[in-house]
């Protein structure tokens, strides 16, 4: 099995690291009441996805 002969140097090790930062959602809003909501996924406020109801939601207000 081979080994590495020369030490990865710091500038090498971090431009193969360049691509692992994490990125923050991106939220959109819902097309029936513009609450936020992550993309696609059902919003929790009022159950529609892609412009119609999937689940019922409760209003407990």
């Amino acid at each position: 099995m081979g080994l590495p002969k020369r030490k990865t140097s710091q500038s090498k090790r971090n431009q193969r690291r360049a691509h692992d930062a994490l990125t923050t959602p991106q939220w959109s809003t819902c097309s029936h009441c513009t609450e936020p909501v992550l993309p696609h996924r059902i919003c929790a406020s009022c159950g529609y996805y892609r412009g119609r109801q999937v689940i019922e939601v409760d209003d407990e207000e």
